[in-house]
């Protein structure tokens, strides 16, 4: 029995314990992260922007522009450094013919397998505590205390894939994704402290200063409160004296860690990025219920079920540390102007927290989540089928001519390499759906290992059957294409009033230098784009005559985002 003063909820054998395929897990992770980051444009509007700032910055050698990153002076996330540093660093190490969005991808897809890692083991070594222990059995027969762990490691790894959240924002490159990454191995060092002081050591001062140089020195400096705490915590004092010094050694670093990451982020503390308000509870509280799920049910029932040691959270570390590192995004999500980006952080804890739910469900609960996951699913993969289906052929009518109303001008073209994948895809769903649906030997993992290959198999969908239309809706090539056909191979073109993804897609897209639009009248380069906004500013005498409107070409999918073309007349 755990020796917590409270009996653990925890009932688990040996057979239920049973590992899950080492292949499985692997190729079940890798078919999560690699689809997204290959074959597709830069997305608008943060991927873009943010993969403008890196492809301008790769190709400057000026020390001020590498601190103070930006695309023709529109500035990134203020006070997020090593993200555009490392798309920047991969473009320029990229070899020739590797795709420039590729190439800048490679770092954050590296970090999305972190942190899938660390929240494995982070989750490992929490279900290591005695406090998270199963009951012993008074014959034996209970689980061992390694294979336990492990198996709720696989769970916390399956719920993580599992979370709807997780899908897009985890694929981008953004400082959202470097911030989770970060924030991940700072929970990672905190979760293997005190047993494992010199991977802590390396950890925990390497995910604060890299939270802080990613954007986010706030919640860097609430993690290394908790370090401070818990470096001084009673579950320290038992360590021989040598460790005890190396404990030591870590709260300097963490200490030096903290007052780098505060150098670091003079802008954010000038410019915070917080409101004061609470004027979008109903919206915040659905993106709640679905950026979470299905984690979220998971961790309800497993504060249930293990609410006797809620009652001692610092000596049930297991529920306590979890519950503090989502704890600080979970609040800032209320008070930061982006909720999305802002909640993403807290995913990896709450995944760890759901898969401690997993030693405490009933057979029938276990079994009502299995059918729902398939059904639901299951719904989702035909929609998507069905939906290419109609685009290839025509047949059902009604999906494809929706499709034609929201994205005017598209038309699906064949990949077999996509097919082949979203079949195989499919055939692995529809195998494990009639295992999981069958007889066989219990194991906890079962529960979360449907949702996480549900979710899995949706984004593979989306990814090689639907990919050609999120391109088409998502990017901003077929506009910049559109006026690549009437502008032509020009030297240059100046812009006025384009956000930082729209100069992005026309230097990328385009291939054309940029000027801003100021100084109209001065020759320069003879091609203007400009917003409506921007236009509706300008005095008429500022264009005319020596500017002639040629073209008014809107984004196909969203006419709100129409670029002017403007031509210097002759003579002009």
């Amino acid at each position: 029995m755990s020796r917590s003063d409270d009996p653990s909820p925890a009932l688990v054998s040996q057979e239920a314990v049973r590992r899950l395929p080492r292949w499985a897990l692997w190729f079940l992770c890798l078919a999560y992260t690699i689809p997204g980051f290959v074959g597709r444009d830069p997305w608008r509007d943060v991927d873009l922007a943010s993969f403008g700032i890196m492809r301008a910055l790769s190709q400057s050698r000026s020390l001020d522009d590498w601190l103070h990153p930006a695309l023709m002076g529109h500035a990134g996330d203020a006070g997020a450094l090593l993200p555009y540093w490392l798309g920047a660093w991969a473009l320029q190490l990229a070899p020739p013919g590797l795709s420039p969005g590729l190439a800048a991808r490679l770092p954050f897809m590296l970090m999305l397998v972190g942190i899938l890692a660390a929240t494995w083991y982070a989750t490992y070594h929490l279900a290591r505590h005695v406090s998270a222990a199963p009951v012993s059995f008074a014959f034996g027969g209970e689980a061992s205390a390694r294979d336990y762990a492990r198996t709720l490691a696989d769970g916390g790894v399956l719920a993580l894939v599992a979370t709807l959240g997780l899908a897009q924002f985890s694929h981008e490159t953004t400082p959202a994704l470097a911030q989770l990454f970060f924030s991940t191995l700072a929970f990672y060092g905190l979760a293997v402290l005190p047993a494992r002081t010199a991977q802590s050591g390396i950890a925990l001062p390497c995910g604060l200063l890299g939270l802080s140089l990613s954007g986010a020195p706030m919640l860097a400096l609430v993690y290394a409160l908790v370090v401070a705490v818990a470096l001084f915590a009673p579950a320290t004092r038992h360590l021989p004296a040598a460790m005890r010094r190396r404990a030591r050694w870590i709260l300097c670093l963490v200490a030096a860690a903290c007052a780098l990451l505060l150098l670091a982020a003079g802008d954010e503390w000038r410019a915070p990025r917080w409101r004061f308000g609470t004027d979008s509870w109903n919206s915040l509280g659905k993106l709640l219920i679905w950026f979470t799920w299905p984690a979220w049910p998971f961790v309800l029932w497993a504060l249930w079920r293990w609410r006797h040691q809620m009652r001692h959270p610092a000596r049930n570390r297991h529920l306590g540390l979890p519950l503090l590192i989502a704890g600080a995004p979970l609040l800032a999500t209320v008070f930061t102007l982006d909720h999305g980006r802002t909640l993403f952080l807290a995913l990896p804890a709450l995944a760890t927290l759901a898969a401690f739910a997993l030693p405490t469900f009933k057979r029938s609960a276990a079994a009502l989540i299995d059918w729902f996951t398939v059904l639901f699913f299951s719904a989702w993969a035909i929609i998507i089928w069905v939906v290419w289906i109609s685009l290839q052929t025509g047949v059902p009518a009604k999906p494809a001519s929706n499709v034609a109303r929201l994205a005017p001008g598209f038309e699906l073209s064949f990949h077999l390499s996509a097919f082949l994948l979203a079949v195989l895809g499919t055939a692995a769903w529809i195998a494990l759906a009639r295992w999981r649906t069958a007889r066989h030997r219990p194991a906890l993992w079962k529960s979360l290992v449907l949702p996480a290959a549900g979710t899995t198999l949706c984004w593979v969908l989306l990814t090689t059957l639907w990919l050609p239309g999120l391109n088409y809706g998502r990017s901003l090539a077929p506009q910049i294409l559109a006026i690549r056909d009437i502008v032509g191979d020009a030297r240059c073109v100046q812009v006025g009033g384009l956000t930082t993804a729209q100069l992005a897609a026309v230097q990328f897209h385009g291939g054309w230098r940029t000027q801003p639009a100021a100084g109209l009248k001065a020759a320069g380069c003879p091609w203007l784009l400009i917003t409506p906004a921007a236009r509706a500013s300008l005095r008429e005498a500022d264009l005319a005559p020596t500017w002639q409107l040629v073209a008014e070409v809107p984004r196909p999918t969203r006419a709100q985002e129409t670029l002017l073309v403007y031509r210097r007349a002759a003579g002009g």
